[in-house]
């Protein structure tokens, strides 16, 4: 990607299993065959993991819209920690998404770039584009993948990998941290989220710090930017954001509690196995594969 000036930058869901009968009995009983979203919607309660207040960004924008963000300190630990000091600074409080690219990116940046920085703040953060295999519990997909010699899920996230690192997938919301041509030059405080087809050619180019798990829809409904590469033309344009802040730092009462689908658990594998191979009512030919990013990992709002 382009900027204005011609730099390149954005700155500005899963293992298969085979279903088997005697492996989720439950789930083999004789009746009408489940679709993923009556698996997911029947899953009990211990296929589900909440997820920390200390993990979710809660961003509302000048429109109403509100948007919860998973951060994914496992993969880029620095990123992540200069992003919760941006939020607990304010940073981004009147800040602006400023790009809306149809397919690609909706893109946001802090209120003021020449701002003092926060405490402990990294300014030159390493390029935290992939880490070490071991320590993670990894999960093979099963499937070929055009971008990396193997995919999977690990702790939780869909991952490339190439036998000894892994990567996070940019996948349909996943949140990444932009940057200019350097690695070194994206630090936190112009993010992304990818709001259409996977663009997995960036995996391993940009850190991934997060992902949406509520108010995607909110983003997606956003005018596209008429500027190059989807920029807001005008200023005026920009879509406001009111405030970043770090679920942990708010009142217990109105904490966002939001839990994700366990990937180890039997009702996520027959949840994979069903994306793969539909034979629910519409479905005639099942298609007995699945990208790694036509699986998004299941969550959940709870009151």
């Amino acid at each position: 990607m382009h900027d204005r000036k011609g730099c390149v930058m954005i700155r500005v869901m899963r293992p298969f299993f085979i279903f088997l009968p005697f492996m989720f009995p439950a789930l083999a009983m004789a009746g009408p065959v489940l679709s993923p979203a009556e698996i997911v919607a029947q899953a009990p309660e211990g296929a589900w993991r909440s997820v920390a207040s200390d993990r979710l960004l809660v961003m509302r924008l000048g429109n109403g819209a509100r948007v919860v963000i998973e951060l994914a300190p496992e993969f880029s630990p620095v990123h992540v920690a200069n992003v919760v000091r941006l939020a607990r600074a304010h940073a981004w409080d009147d800040g602006a998404i400023i790009r809306v690219q149809d397919n690609y990116v909706v893109q946001w940046r802090v209120k003021d770039e020449a701002a003092p920085l926060p405490s402990g703040f990294v300014s030159n953060p390493p390029a935290e584009y992939e880490r070490p295999l071991s320590g993670l519990d990894y999960r093979p997909f099963g499937y070929p993948d055009p971008y990396a010699p193997k995919v999977g899920i690990a702790a939780g996230w869909p991952v490339g990998s190439d036998g000894t690192k892994i990567w996070p997938a940019q996948c349909f919301g996943t949140v990444g941290v932009g940057r200019d041509m350097p690695p070194d030059t994206g630090d936190g405080r112009e993010l992304y989220v990818v709001n259409g087809e996977a663009p997995r050619q960036l995996d391993r180019n940009l850190a991934v710090v997060g992902r949406v798990l509520v108010g995607m829809e909110s983003l997606g409904a956003l005018q596209r930017g008429a500027g190059a590469l989807g920029f807001y033309a005008d200023a005026h344009q920009n879509v406001a954001i009111r405030s970043v802040t770090l679920a942990a730092d708010l009142p217990q009462a109105v904490r966002p509690k939001i839990q994700v689908m366990r990937t180890d658990s039997p009702a996520f594998e027959a949840y994979l196995a069903a994306r793969a191979a539909r034979h629910d009512r519409f479905f005639v030919r099942p298609a007995q594969g699945v990208a790694l990013c036509n699986a998004p990992i299941p969550s959940r709002e709870t009151r």
